[in-house]
């Protein structure tokens, strides 16, 4: 462990990453670069098949090609720099640091904001059915994600410049693969006390925020759906909320895992959840909403039979 003068800051920390053997660190490798790829290449083409299909042009699929776009964003924040680290010194500059701890914040609490704005339009859908089309405008849908991605940078930014008026003087070692609040809070050797108060506040408002959105939507909706009187009907309306709640349930069920405990709990399991809400769901997103979604698998096949001739 790296040790650092006790009365200044530290100028680059060590990420130790999800193994800290050696003999791990290229299957690692290949299996990270590997959903890194997929990811990009799955996500891009849910985007493309949207943009290209003008029968997608309705306002879930727009969130849904936003979604795609901010989990590409999502992965890039966090996964080349656990590349690179994977097979070389696993540093990281104070600056690097605050940067992909601003980005990582940002991106996360936009795709939750996201979630609860497509449960929302799946409400409205199923619920009044005949305002629809005035309730989710082109231009409300265009400032519904204006507000979620300004909401999410103004957060990352107070939590960002809070944790840069900590001091790190004891060491430099952060047990994480990225740079997150609570790995850095533990590390810092200074109060953290206007920290925690704020992250359990505003830092939880914020997230619980989006989440309430998504309980309150899908209650109305199942309200509503267990009042229609053919089985055909309820399983036509539930069918079209089945990829949402799955990708609800996966990254909801993962980050209130990691950031609904207490701190002195943080544990190598809340890294593998960590994982889960970024990584690996931002991987399956593609997967979940083609396999289970018939515009998708229509709008894909045009893509792919439109690339081939």
């Amino acid at each position: 462990m790296e040790r650092v003068n006790q009365t200044s800051s530290v100028s680059e920390f060590i990420l130790l990453g999800l193994s800290s053997r050696p003999e791990d660190q290229k299957p690692l490798f290949a299996l990270f670069f590997i959903m890194y790829v997929v990811t990009l290449v799955g996500n891009l083409l849910i985007i493309l098949a949207i943009r290209s299909d003008t029968q997608l042009q309705t306002p879930m699929y727009f969130f849904l090609s936003i979604l795609s776009f901010i989990d590409v964003c999502y992965t890039t924040t966090i996964v080349p720099k656990m590349l690179v680290n994977f097979l070389s010194k696993k540093s990281i500059s104070y600056a690097e640091c605050m940067t992909q701890m601003y980005f990582f914040l940002a991106v996360a609490n936009t795709e939750s904001y996201l979630l609860a704005t497509m449960a929302i339009d799946r409400y409205v859908a199923i619920c009044d059915p005949f305002h629809y089309v005035t309730v989710m405008s082109h231009r409300h849908c265009v400032l519904l994600v204006a507000f979620s991605c300004s909401i999410s940078h103004l957060h990352s930014l107070l939590l960002v410049l809070l944790i840069n008026r900590l001091l790190f003087c004891d060491s430099n070692v952060i047990q994480h693969f990225l740079c997150d609040i609570n790995p850095l809070l533990k590390l810092s050797c200074s109060s953290t006390f206007v920290n925690e108060i704020v992250i359990n506040t505003e830092g939880r408002t914020t997230l619980v925020t989006p989440f309430i959105c998504v309980i309150i939507s899908y209650l109305r909706i199942l309200t509503a759906v267990l009042k229609i009187p053919s089985a055909a009907g309820k399983h036509k309306a539930f069918s079209t909320c089945g990829s949402h709640l799955t990708m609800v349930t996966l990254f909801y069920g993962s980050i209130i895992y990691v950031y609904f405990r207490p701190l002195s709990t943080y544990t190598i399991q809340d890294q593998v959840a960590t994982v889960i809400y970024t990584v690996l769901s931002s991987m399956l997103n593609p997967f979940i909403y083609s396999l289970r979604n018939k515009g998708m698998k229509r709008g894909l096949g045009k893509l792919m039979s439109r690339r081939v001739s």
